[in-house]
């Protein structure tokens, strides 16, 4: 729904980003839920103060506990393995465009998840938000 890279792990540049950028596109009804990891960018006041503005409900994952967020983990396994690892980026602005392009034209609009029954996360949105029957069509 939402990302940011910085070069540094300041709310304001990640997770805040991240958080508005997915607000801006998506328009969010109340009640949605952030799943995350424990990280000092995901509990500081600064971002807990953005979900609450946006009656946004936190869910951290327990310490020690990968298996919480594993959805999360795996999409950023992912990434570096099929983008990040294979580029030696000379700029900050072309890993951003590199990875924007894998992220928003690659991995939502084209790359079929054996997860969602071999859709893409962008036709299995669509499938959702038209009301069709989620879990027939991916056979959770």
């Amino acid at each position: 729904m939402g990302w940011a890279l910085s070069e540094t792990m300041q709310a304001s540049e990640t997770t805040i980003a991240a958080l508005q950028m997915a607000i801006i596109n998506r328009k969010p009804t109340n009640g949605l839920t952030f799943h995350s990891d424990r990280g000092v960018q995901y509990a500081c006041s600064d971002f807990v103060k953005n979900l609450n503005k946006h009656y946004v409900k936190a869910s951290m994952s327990r310490k020690g506990n990968c298996w919480d967020n594993a959805v999360a983990e795996r999409f950023f396994k992912t990434i570096k393995v099929e983008c990040i690892y294979r580029t030696k980026y000379p700029t900050i602005e072309q890993a951003k465009r590199d990875i924007f392009s894998y992220i928003e034209i690659w991995y939502n609009m084209r790359r079929r998840h054996s997860a969602l029954g071999y859709a893409t996360p962008l036709e299995m949105e669509q499938l959702f938000v038209l009301g069709s029957n989620f879990w027939n069509i991916c056979r959770c």
